[in-house]
């Protein structure tokens, strides 16, 4: 069985193409959405989901999240006494969607889409495909999310030629590219983000703006648990504003309760800086795929953040047309990549659609510059193949010796955008012997051929000889080898992970230790007093009087700290 996979900043979700359509599976809380937090219990249980993020607030150094931030880097994260890679903890969530999965399908999945955002570099996306390896997943194809919300939106099944855009921006990410359909096929033109943009950074604008009326520098915030409160309580305002005219953050700073009432213009005008962030990528995509604002058919939105009305209001005016909101936009990039499982899949009940993608970086090699006889530039960058070159591509250019007698070219192979390689990412590296002779009278044929399962292959052919030195990119630093994968999975699999059939009360739990933690005197008397009685309940282990008084805890927290929220 094959599924599709939202892996996301905040909330991850899993689909499953099945009877003619692909459809969200619900998690063990009977939720679409699973956060994208793990953490730590205080027996050393692995927690993942929503009773790990009620212990954010709680136990912040027993618990992590926001990690596909760091995927593709070195960044080791603490959780306990132990420290984990971004993608040992992403691993650890697609584990917890693999297993709701084959819980409601009944029968092993072994192999996924998983959606990455259009702008992740080479290195994060070798990390996500080895985070599925982690969760015993084979993920031979990885999905852009701007394809995967035009797939949910049916636009690959149109009839007519059509240019549309999608503007996804997550809880972490920000992406945006440019598609054209034609005669069944559907093509990335272009794509442009930012992997540092998402709702997150809104949230942490209310975060400053609260510490800021409150006379306090957002460093004097040192305690974690009143940092976490606080951040808590700006995701709920931040949801709040989307359709109220404004909202109330209450937290302490430094022991001391504070209060702010923040307006829907107050709010839009503290985001103008990140308002204008979101201009930059999209003009850069629409000029990469020489396309005018005009030209386009339809605006999809996708990604949580896209319900704020001033993001809302943004395209709109970018655009001169409504955006296109007709699904679920925290749903619509998993229910995309369930599209392409059932593709995958080859379901009968799907038209085949050929998708096109593209280079998100630009890739080439150093070189030395002659800017005078005299004088030469070295570390100068050489494009071989340019970003939003449709993939699979195979480009080449030829370079000759700089020195007299030069025995050796060294080729070092670079990702990025920049004219000098210091700026850029250093992929790898290959040497090719050349025969002694004058400067430039020796040359060679670099050819680089990128698939689209991001593996990079250097040529590199001396000319004279006819010698050819070959280098395929399979990881880049940051990346784990195949020996370093096999003995994380080794150490994965020794984590004691909680029972998935004990969920529903483990979340409940954690969310009454949260409010208990929050409340003083006679509201935390009764919060302590309704955990009692619940955990008296759980020891008695009859499933319907556990569902009666699961159900009754639910309501009375809810009236207590308002529904939660995903």
């Amino acid at each position: 069985m094959i599924v599709g996979i939202d892996l996301g900043t905040t909330n991850s979700l899993v689909c499953v193409w099945r009877e003619g359509a692909s459809q969200v599976i619900p998690n063990a809380l009977g939720h679409a959405l699973t956060p994208s937090v793990v953490g730590m219990d205080d027996a050393g249980q692995i927690l993942v989901g929503l009773a790990a993020r009620e212990r954010l607030l709680t136990h912040p150094d027993l618990t992590a999240a926001v990690f596909k931030r760091y995927m593709g880097t070195d960044r080791r994260l603490r959780v306990g006494e132990r420290d984990f890679r971004p993608e040992e903890l992403s691993s650890l969530v697609l584990r917890s969607l693999k297993a709701d999965a084959e819980a409601a399908l009944g029968q092993p999945v072994e192999e996924a889409v998983i959606t990455v955002p259009a702008y992740f570099s080479d290195a994060q996306r070798k990390a996500t495909r080895i985070a599925g390896q982690l969760a015993g997943l084979k993920v031979e194809r990885l999905l852009n999310e701007p394809t995967a919300a035009a797939l949910a939106h049916g636009l690959h099944n149109l009839d007519v030629e059509s240019k549309f855009l999608v503007f996804d921006l997550g809880g972490g990410t920000f992406d945006v590219s440019v598609l054209e359909l034609f005669e069944g096929v559907m093509e990335v033109r272009a794509s442009a983000g930012d992997n540092f943009l998402g709702g997150e950074d809104f949230v942490q604008l209310l975060m400053e703006g609260f510490l800021k009326q409150a006379g306090v520098p957002a460093h004097a915030l040192v305690d974690p648990k009143e940092r976490a409160a606080l951040r808590e309580q700006a995701e709920r305002a931040k949801r709040q504003l989307t359709a109220e005219s404004s909202a109330r953050i209450r937290s302490r700073v430094n022991g001391t309760e504070r209060e702010w009432t923040v307006s829907e213009e107050q709010f839009e005008s503290m985001s103008a800086p990140l308002l204008a962030k979101l201009r930059s990528p999209i003009e850069r995509a629409l000029r990469d795929a020489r396309i005018r604002a005009a030209e386009l058919d339809r605006i999809v939105l996708a990604g949580g953040a896209t319900r704020m009305p001033m993001v809302r209001r943004l395209v709109a005016r970018m655009f001169g047309q409504i955006p296109s909101a007709g699904l679920n936009p925290d749903e619509v990039v998993a229910l995309g990549a369930g599209v392409q499982a059932g593709l995958k899949a080859r379901d009968a009940a799907l038209n085949e659609v050929v998708l096109t993608d593209v280079s998100p970086y630009t890739l080439g090699i150093e070189i030395l510059e002659r800017i005078s006889a005299a004088n030469v530039q070295p570390g100068v960058f050489a494009p071989i193949i340019e970003r939003n070159t449709v993939i699979p591509a195979s480009r080449s250019k030829t370079f000759s010796t700089v020195s007299d007698n030069q025995r050796e070219i060294d080729i070092r192979i670079f990702q990025g955008e920049a004219r000098l390689v210091r700026d850029n990412i250093l992929l790898g590296e290959v040497r090719v012997p050349v025969p002694p002779r004058p400067a430039g009278t020796e040359a060679v044929d670099v050819r680089f051929t990128y698939d689209v399962n991001g593996l990079l292959e250097v040529e590199a052919t001396v000319l004279s000889t006819k010698k050819t030195a070959r280098l395929v990119i399979e990881r880049n630093p940051g990346v784990l080898a195949p020996a370093e994968v096999a003995e994380r999975l080794t150490q994965l699999a020794a984590l004691k992970i909680h029972p998935r059939d004990q969920a529903e009360n483990r979340a409940l739990i954690e969310r009454a230790d949260r409010i208990y933690q929050e409340s003083l005197a006679e509201r935390r008397e009764y919060v302590g007093n309704l955990m009692s009685r619940f955990a008296s309940v759980l020891e008695r282990q009859d499933p319907r009087e556990c569902a009666e008084a699961r159900a009754q805890m639910k309501r009375l927290l809810d009236e207590l700290d308002g529904e939660s929220y995903l």
